[in-house]
């Protein structure tokens, strides 16, 4: 098999498809996206016209494949490796597929909408926006506690998709929201960022955390 990622070790969502390939055991080669580039965003958009990353090419099949929660889907029927990230039993596949779905878009999506209003040039700053961008994160850490509690991993079974859309989002929003008043959710917290998978993902994003805006 051969892949190839497009992606920036820097985002949440490529952080998350990086850490289903470390846990499936693929190999893949990467190549770095630089959307502020000219010559770099005109080659990715030729993959991917849409022009957000990951994105996935499997040269063997001929194959794009986008989007992280898609990626890891497709890696999942198409080259299962040591371990599954969907379960097989179809209780635990739904359960795993819901907090995928939340992680995405209760955590992840309130954290970047506050990151990006921090790149935004000062008069045009959403103060209101990133009000209500911390109250829902709030809510989502609320039922994460919670609903996590008695569980070692997202899906009440076992390390799965939903736990490599958890780790990203969950890194930077506890940096601009933190959540150590919960203590269900940070036990869970801890128990990914030991996860070799999550660590690995993050040390190669660690040398781009200047990029984050303060």
């Amino acid at each position: 098999m051969t892949f190839k990622l497009y992606y920036h070790p820097l985002s949440s969502y490529c952080q998350k498809a990086v850490i289903a390939l470390y846990e499936n055991g693929a190999p893949f080669e990467r190549e770095m996206v630089n959307l502020g580039d000219p010559e770099s965003r005109a080659a990715f958009l030729k993959i991917w016209p849409i022009g957000k990353f990951p994105v996935l090419r499997d040269e063997a099949r001929g194959k794009t494949v986008p989007e992280s929660t898609t990626i890891i889907e497709y890696l999942d029927q198409r080259y299962p490796g040591k371990a599954r990230l969907i379960p097989e039993n179809a209780e635990a596949a739904g359960e795993t597929r819901f907090w995928d779905r939340f992680f995405d878009l209760h955590v992840h999506h309130h954290m970047q909408k506050i990151v990006g209003d921090r790149l935004r040039p000062s008069d045009s700053k959403d103060p209101y926006g990133v009000e209500q961008a911390k109250a829902a994160l709030a809510t989502a850490y609320g039922i994460l506690d919670r609903d996590l509690g008695g569980r070692e991993w997202a899906n009440g079974s076992g390390f799965s998709m939903a736990d490599c859309s958890a780790a990203p989002p969950l890194t930077f929003a506890n940096m601009l929201v933190p959540f150590t008043a919960h203590a269900n959710l940070h036990s869970y917290f801890d128990r990914l960022r030991a996860r070799p998978s999550v660590a690995r993902a993050w040390k190669e994003a660690e040398p781009y955390l200047a990029l984050m805006p303060k």
